[in-house]
């Protein structure tokens, strides 16, 4: 294997575990995680493994804007193979129901 194919690899592996780790975030109001949601808007992963997520929330007055970024930079931490990471929290596009997936729609009965 060449050290194209071994990098390809190792960044696509990193990118299934970080949107694994994603997955297991929840907005504690809607039993589906944030990545189904639709609110994660964008990942960015640095050569040295630091990551950058823009996220956004189901309305600007969510209770958990105080938590939830935090707790999401604590599991991305957790990956092997990420340095850093941080969270950002963006209100454009603003987030709406078109923006979930169908696991989503239908684990909360929307489809």
């Amino acid at each position: 294997m060449n050290e194209r194919q071994s990098t390809s690899d190792r960044d696509s592996s990193l990118e299934r575990a970080i949107i694994a780790a994603l997955r297991t975030c929840f907005d504690p109001e809607i039993p589906v995680n944030i990545y189904d949601l639709g609110l994660v808007y964008g990942v960015t992963v640095t050569d040295d493994g630091d990551v950058a997520v823009q996220m956004t929330l189901t309305a600007p007055a969510c209770p958990v804007a105080e938590i939830l970024p935090g707790e999401v930079e604590e599991r991305l931490r957790g990956i092997p193979g990420v340095r850093s990471a941080k969270v950002e929290l963006v209100w454009e596009p603003r987030w709406e129901r078109s923006m979930m997936s169908e696991a989503a729609l239908l684990e909360l009965g929307m489809l």
